[in-house]
């Protein structure tokens, strides 16, 4: 592969490897559930250490990118696997701090996984958001709701885009408020509950200026409740 043909600086050589390995699947010059080129191969190919070798594929697994099978070699999966260390997750977590950037980013997202939820649910995925929203009410009839009971409904409705892209950016984000939450769970679980239910009222109907306006109530509520540590009102 004439991507792999050619030395490389030694500084941060893992770090120019995977930048290599990325522009190659960019250009379809590797594909999902191809094999990289041998340890050995990459190693004489590009002039460098088995050990940064080593590194680079360490990390595309830390990531999910590479499957490595003992007797094959090192497979690209064909779907993000799991992810050891989340690098968009820690970037969110990092500037978290800036609750505006969290707070218009929500306002943005959540009404267009929701409507992409809207347009792909199957029937088993209403079942389980109109389970969240029985639990919930459950919960605050015997006062034991917490901000699990919250965002299993928003988690239910990601799940309904049957989307992995959007899955993985929606659940780092609820991540990210599902503290926040834990105060309007005590303090206001009525109005999210009240919230949740016009939501999936609209959604069931596929009423899409319902679903953004339901959305756009419930948004008051959680702003005014979510909180983060020092420095929330930075900018």
């Amino acid at each position: 592969m004439d991507l792999f043909g050619s030395s490389i600086d030694r500084q941060s050589v893992a770090v120019q490897l995977l930048e290599r390995i990325k522009t190659a699947l960019i250009a379809g010059e590797l594909k999902p559930g191809d094999y990289l080129p041998s340890e050995t191969e990459l190693t004489h190919s590009l002039g460098i250490g088995k050990s940064s070798v080593r590194e680079a594929i360490k990390m595309l697994q830390a990531i999910g990118i590479v499957e490595v099978k003992r007797g094959q070699g090192t497979l690209i999966r064909k779907e993000p696997g799991e992810p050891l260390v989340d690098p968009m997750a820690f970037g969110m977590i990092l500037a978290r701090g800036m609750t505006r950037d969290v707070l218009e980013f929500r306002k943005m997202f959540e009404p267009a996984y929701t409507l992409q939820a809207m347009d792909n649910a199957t029937p088993e995925d209403h079942e389980a958001i109109g389970a969240a929203i029985d639990a919930l009410e459950a919960a605050i009839a015997n006062d034991e709701q917490t901000a699990c009971h919250d965002t299993a409904f928003h988690r239910a409705i990601l799940a309904a885009t049957h989307n992995p892209m959007t899955i993985r950016v929606g659940e780092t984000l609820i991540q990210l408020v599902e503290a926040g939450l834990e105060t309007s769970m005590q303090t206001l679980p009525e109005v999210a509950l009240k919230d949740h239910k016009a939501i999936y009222t609209a959604f069931q109907a596929g009423d899409e200026t319902a679903v953004r306006a339901a959305i756009e109530v419930s948004s008051q509520s959680w702003e005014t409740t979510l909180t983060y540590l020092e420095g929330t009102e930075s900018r």
